[in-house]
């Protein structure tokens, strides 16, 4: 490699993807509707029905899959609204939730603090699905008209800590789900494919509008579909009013969707019409879909599609 000529790209064959021609992933008139129920950082100042107790993402949870939902993901909450990793207060959630639907569990990774701390509940509660922050970077979120951040953080995600992560999922037999918040982590898949830490078909969500991120633009959208192998299943997820407009792209695209309380408050793009529930973005989502001919999956077809065990 360090006799190729200049400006000439070279493979390290290695580890680096096979050359092959663009794609979309896995297209299926079937898009799997995810509603990500609370987050880590929404709260009642800014939505007064954003969930905080098992009990009430639990109601959320059921208000979602009957709408359509046939994947929630949770990051769970004190009573008082803070985050929290605490394995039994995702095994109270998940209990919850069983009481009430069917519905697949993907619970979140992500967020600060030591691995270990971060990754318990998914070794002790095993949910079907964990999601799992793809590499490093600038977070943060600017007023235009205070002309300042609002915050402004580096989010950092090491191959080490993606690895460890990882081999956790592995031994608890859990689905990762990879965010992707750019082109460079949808292309960080490659070496953990070799060391067999990842194996084919993968999940991704691509997360479209976060400042340090990438842009949220139909284009950038297919542009990450067509990083993802051929054989992969992907959703996006669009940030605040973006939300919609992304929506309708991965629908066109052939993709799969996320919405839900986590990501945007509101039914419509001008932020006039905040939603009362998880279920009412689900069901607008779900419009949306068979305005243009496909159909929300069920969970046993979304089990399928995500290569997910029996529950």
């Amino acid at each position: 490699m360090a006799n190729a000529p200049v400006g000439v790209p070279v493979r390290d064959p290695e580890y680096e993807p096979e050359p092959r021609p663009g794609s979309w992933g896995v297209m299926n008139d079937k898009v799997i509707i995810t509603c990500a129920l609370t987050g880590v950082l929404a709260n009642r100042d800014q939505c007064p029905w954003v969930p905080y107790t098992p009990g009430e993402i639990a109601a959320e949870a059921q208000r979602a899959y009957e709408a359509g939902a046939a994947v929630v993901h949770i990051h769970a909450r004190t009573d008082q609204g803070r985050p929290t990793y605490e394995p039994d207060r995702y095994a109270r959630i998940r209990a919850e939730i069983e009481k009430r639907c069917p519905v697949i569990l993907n619970f979140s990774t992500g967020g600060s603090g030591p691995m270990e701390s971060r990754v318990a509940h998914i070794a002790q509660v095993k949910p079907a699905m964990a999601a799992l922050n793809m590499g490093s970077m600038n977070y943060a979120k600017y007023s235009a008209k205070r002309k300042e951040f609002l915050f402004d953080f580096v989010f950092e995600n090491t191959f080490r800590d993606i690895g460890f992560l990882l081999k956790v999922m592995k031994e608890a037999n859990v689905k990762p789900e990879l965010e992707c918040f750019d082109v460079g982590h949808t292309n960080s898949i490659w070496p953990l494919l070799d060391k067999g830490l990842l194996q084919r078909p993968l999940q991704f969500s691509f997360i479209l509008g976060v400042l340090g991120g990438i842009r949220a633009s139909a284009e950038n959208l297919a542009l990450q579909a067509r990083e993802a192998p051929p054989d992969s299943t992907w959703e996006v997820i669009g940030i605040s009013r973006e939300q919609w407009r992304m929506v309708g792209a991965a629908l066109v695209l052939g993709g799969n969707v996320r919405v839900g309380l986590e990501d945007n408050f509101y039914l419509d793009s001008q932020g006039a019409q905040m939603a009362r529930s998880n279920g009412e973005l689900v069901a607008k989502a779900v419009r949306m879909a068979r305005d243009i001919g496909r159909e929300p999956a069920s969970v046993e077809e979304a089990r399928r599609l995500l290569t997910l065990g029996a529950p």
